[in-house]
C-alpha cells in the first residue's frame, strides 16, 4: 500500500510543490534557487556565504538568513533591515532564506535561537544580526582591498559597491563575494556598530519582503498548501476530554471508503485516518467508531472551575510576586476600602490556518515541513518521535497562517505527523487538523479571577493596594523546572505587575501586595499572544480608574501621581492624553477611557473615544496608541502591529471565551468563538516614541493589553456601570 520511497531533497520538495500548486511559488526557502530545474544544479550554484548571515550572488543579490519565523508580523523585513544597515547593501536586491534548525545543530548552533515568541523577534537578536551584517561588509571590503593592493581603511562600502576614492576604482559586492567568503570572519567582540544617528535603513518604513499582495490574492503558500509526489493526507481525532485515553476503534468500518489508505493509532489519546485527500480522511474519520475512556475529568463543569477560582480569592496560602511596605497594616488602619472582583476566561489561539505539518520518515531519515514558531522545538519533537538520531532529522520551516503562541512551545502536531509517517515509511504524510479539533485541543489562555483592594485614609489619600490573582499557571504545565526554581511560584503570572524587569509595574504604591493563589485545571494553558499581561492590565488599569474616582482625581492625573518615577510610562501616557485631547471636552455623547502598561520591554498607552446607545451598544470612534520600544526599526511595521493588536485585544474583550462542559471545550468553531468584524474596527492613530537605551522592546504583544481597559474605562464614563467580567457579550454588550 505504501508508495515507493521518493528520494526528495529539500529543494526538490520546494520545486515540486511550486509545480503542483499551479505555479505558486514558495517564498522564504532559498529564494535564490527557487525555479531551478534540478536540486543538484541548485546546490552547485549556491552563492558564497559571507559570515553566517549573508550570502551574495554574482549579480549582487544579497540573501539574508533569518531564523525567526514570519507569521504576518513583519519580522523578516525588520531583521533584514538590521543586517542591511550594517552591510551597506542595495535594499532592492535583498531576499531572505530560512536556515534549518538541523543545519544549525550541525554547525553548533551558529544561528542562535529559532524561537519566535515573547515579542522577541527583533529585540533579542538585533545585536548579533547587525554584527553579522557588519562582519560581512568588513570581509567584502577587505577582499576588494586585497584585489587592489590597498589598505582596507582607504575603501568605502555603500549600496553594494566598494570604492577606493584615491584611485577612483569601484567594484560591486557580487564581484568580490567569492574572495570575501574565503577570509576569516571578524571577531564579533571587535565589531563596532553604527551610531543610530547614522542609520539609513533602520528607522525607515521599508516595504515588506513578504508580499502583502500575495497574501491578499491567495498566492502565498502556507504549510497547509504544500504538495509533493506521492503525498497522502491525514486527519486526527483526540480524546475530547483532556486527560482521557483512546480505548478502541474499528478501522474495518472505514477501510473500504473512497481514498482511505490506513487508520492508525497516533498515541494513547488519538487516532488518525490517512487518505488520498483531506476531505476523504475527514469523511472517514466522522464515521470511524471510536471508544474513549474519558476519565474523571469528564465530570468537570465550568461552574466547578469558577468555584475553585473563587475560593482562591480568599485563600491563605499564596505566592507573593511583588510587595513593598505593609498592606495588612494599611488595610487595618484604612478609613475606606475599595474592592472589585474581575474575571478573565480561557481563550483559544484560533489561527486561521489550523494545526498542520508534513513529514517523510524512512529508516534512516526523517524530515518535517512545519509552520512553526520555534524550529528547534519542532526539530526536538521530530527527533524524539522519529526514533532516529539528530543527524538524521531536520525541519524545514514554512510560512505560518498565524501563530499567536500556539505553534512555539507546543509541538503536539509535529509529534503526531511523525508518528503517523513512521507507520507509513517512505510516504510523505500531511496531517491537517479540522477546525473543530483545533478549537477543542488547544493550549488555552489561562483562566483567572482577581480581587483588587485599595485602601484610603480619611483624607482620601491612597494608602495601599492588594492584588489577589486566582487561577492557572502556564509554567507549571509547560516549564515546571522554572516553577521549581522559584519554590513553587510561577513568575510569569505577574507579567505587567512584577517588581521590575521587562514586565515591571508602572506605579509606586505606598503599601503593595500582589500575590497568586494557584488554581490549575485539567484544561492545558498556553502562551496566548500577550500571555498574562492581558488580564493583569484589565485588573490594574480598570481599578486605577476606580481608585481615582474615590480619590476625587482625574484618571490621568491619578496615574501621573503614582507613575512619577517611571518617565517612559509617563511619556506614552501623556502622548495619548494629549493626542486625544483629554483635558478638552469630548464631542457630545462621546466618552473617553485610557490605560497604560509596560511589557516585553516596551511602554504602551491607549486612549479611546466611544459612544454607547441603548446602554449596551458600543461604538469606538477613535483609538490613539503610543508605543516606546526604544528603537523603531520599521515604523510602518509597528503601526500595522499596533492596529493588529487592537483587533486581537478588542476581539477578546467583546467576543471570545472558551468554556467547559462535561470536561470538554464547548466552542468548536468561529460561530461560537467570534472576533470583531472589519466594519467594527476603528482607525488606530499610532504614536511612536523612541526612548533609546540599551534594551530594545517588543511590539507584537504589548498593545493588546491596553485595548480592553481603555474601552472598559470609557464605558463606565458613558454609563456609570463597571463591567469586570470578560467577554462583554456575556453582559449583553456588543460592539457596533
Amino acid at each position: 500500500m505504501n508508495a515507493p520511497v521518493p528520494n526528495l531533497s529539500r529543494r526538490q520538495f520546494i520545486v515540486g510543490s511550486s509545480a503542483v500548486s499551479a505555479g505558486l511559488a514558495i517564498g522564504l526557502e532559498f529564494p535564490a534557487v527557487i525555479g531551478s530545474a534540478q536540486a543538484s544544479t541548485a546546490q552547485a550554484a549556491m552563492p558564497p556565504e559571507i559570515g553566517v548571515w549573508v550570502m551574495i550572488q554574482p549579480n549582487d543579490t544579497v540573501i539574508i538568513r533569518v531564523v525567526r519565523s514570519e507569521m504576518g508580523q513583519g519580522t523578516i523585513t525588520g531583521l533584514a533591515q538590521l543586517v542591511a544597515e550594517e552591510l551597506e547593501c542595495d535594499w532592492r536586491k535583498i531576499t531572505i532564506d530560512y536556515p534549518t534548525p538541523g543545519e544549525s545543530l550541525k554547525r553548533k548552533g551558529v544561528w542562535g535561537s529559532f524561537s519566535t515568541g515573547g515579542s522577541r523577534g527583533i529585540r533579542t537578536s538585533e545585536d548579533y544580526v547587525r554584527k553579522g551584517g557588519a562582519a560581512a561588509r568588513i570581509m567584502l571590503v577587505q577582499a576588494a582591498a586585497n584585489q587592489w593592493g590597498v589598505p582596507a581603511a582607504e575603501c568605502l562600502a555603500s549600496n553594494s559597491v566598494i570604492s577606493h576614492q584615491a584611485s577612483g576604482r569601484t567594484i560591486s559586492y557580487g564581484k568580490v563575494a567569492a574572495a570575501a567568503a574565503k577570509l576569516p570572519v571578524p571577531d564579533a567582540k571587535n565589531i563596532e556598530l553604527k551610531d543610530p544617528k547614522r542609520w539609513k535603513v533602520i528607522g525607515k518604513s521599508m516595504d515588506r519582503i513578504d508580499s502583502l499582495a500575495d497574501k491578499v490574492t491567495g498566492k502565498q503558500v502556507y504549510a497547509i498548501d504544500l504538495q509533493m509526489p506521492g503525498m497522502l493526507v491525514a486527519t486526527i481525532k483526540q480524546c475530547p476530554v483532556f486527560g482521557g485515553k483512546l480505548k478502541s476503534f474499528d478501522a474495518s468500518k472505514v477501510a473500504s471508503m473512497k481514498g482511505v489508505k490506513k487508520v492508525v493509532q497516533v498515541s494513547d489519546t488519538s487516532v488518525a485516518v490517512v487518505a488520498d485527500t483531506f476531505w476523504q480522511a475527514k469523511v472517514a474519520m466522522d464515521q470511524l467508531p471510536i471508544v474513549w475512556d474519558e476519565g474523571a475529568n469528564a465530570n468537570v463543569q465550568q461552574a466547578d472551575i469558577l468555584k475553585r477560582l473563587e475560593e482562591g480569592l480568599n485563600a491563605n496560602e499564596t505566592f507573593v510576586g511583588n510587595a513593598n511596605g505593609d498592606f495588612k497594616n494599611a488595610a487595618s488602619d484604612a478609613s475606606k476600602k475599595i474592592e472589585a472582583k474581575f474575571f478573565y476566561p480561557f481563550l483559544n489561539h484560533a489561527p486561521m490556518e489550523p494545526m498542520n505539518a508534513t513529514a517523510l520518515w524512512t529508516a534512516d531519515k526523517c524530515r518535517a515541513w512545519v509552520p512553526t514558531q520555534d524550529g528547534e522545538a519542532s526539530l526536538a519533537a521530530v527527533i524524539a518521535a522519529s526514533g532516529l538520531t539528530a543527524d538524521k532529522c531536520d525541519v524545514i520551516k514554512v510560512n505560518l497562517g498565524g501563530g499567536f503562541g500556539r505553534r512555539g512551545a507546543f509541538q503536539d502536531y509535529t509529534t503526531q505527523v511523525v508518528n503517523i509517517a513512521k507507520q507509513m515509511p517512505g510516504t510523505p504524510i500531511k496531517l491537517i487538523w479540522t477546525r473543530e479539533e483545533d478549537m477543542t485541543q488547544g493550549r488555552y489562555h489561562p483562566i483567572m479571577m482577581c480581587k483588587m483592594t485599595g485602601t484610603f485614609d480619611d483624607k482620601k489619600n491612597l494608602t495601599g493596594v492588594h492584588m489577589r490573582l486566582s487561577g492557572q499557571s502556564i509554567l507549571t504545565a509547560v516549564r515546571p523546572a522554572v516553577v521549581a526554581q522559584n519554590k513553587g511560584m510561577d513568575p510569569l503570572v505577574f507579567q505587567g505587575v512584577a517588581k521590575g524587569g521587562e514586565h515591571g509595574i508602572s506605579y509606586d504604591f505606598p503599601n503593595l501586595t500582589i500575590d497568586h493563589a494557584m488554581r490549575n485545571t485539567h484544561v492545558p494553558p498556553g502562551f496566548w499572544r500577550g500571555v498574562n499581561i492581558n488580564q493583569n492590565a484589565v485588573f490594574m488599569e480598570c481599578f486605577m480608574d476606580e481608585l481615582a474616582e474615590y480619590a476625587g482625581m482625574d484618571p490621568v492625573e491619578f496615574r501621573r501621581k503614582y507613575s512619577a518615577n517611571y518617565p517612559r510610562n509617563l511619556a506614552v501616557l501623556n502622548a495619548v492624553a494629549d493626542r486625544i485631547g483629554w483635558t478638552k471636552p469630548a464631542p457630545a455623547g462621546v466618552f473617553r477611557g485610557i490605560a497604560q502598561q509596560k511589557s516585553f520591554g516596551s511602554f504602551v498607552a491607549a486612549a479611546c473615544e466611544i459612544s454607547v446607545t441603548d446602554g449596551n451598544k458600543i461604538k469606538i470612534h477613535r483609538i490613539v496608541a503610543a508605543t516606546d520600544p526604544g528603537y523603531a526599526v520599521n515604523p510602518a511595521q509597528i503601526e500595522r502591529q499596533v492596529s493588529g493588536s487592537f483587533v486581537y485585544g478588542l476581539s477578546a474583550l467583546f467576543e471570545e471565551e472558551c468554556t467547559v462542559k462535561n470536561g470538554r471545550i464547548e466552542q468548536t468553531n468561529f460561530d461560537t468563538f467570534g472576533s470583531i468584524r472589519l466594519r467594527q474596527m476603528p482607525k488606530v492613530e499610532t504614536i511612536i516614541i523612541q526612548g533609546g537605551g540599551k534594551e530594545w522592546g517588543g511590539i507584537g504583544e504589548p498593545t493588546i493589553s491596553v485595548a480592553a481597559p481603555a474601552v472598559l474605562n470609557a464605558y463606565y464614563r458613558a454609563t456609570g456601570k463597571r463591567v469586570r467580567t470578560v467577554p462583554l457579550k456575556n453582559s449583553g454588550i456588543t460592539l457596533v
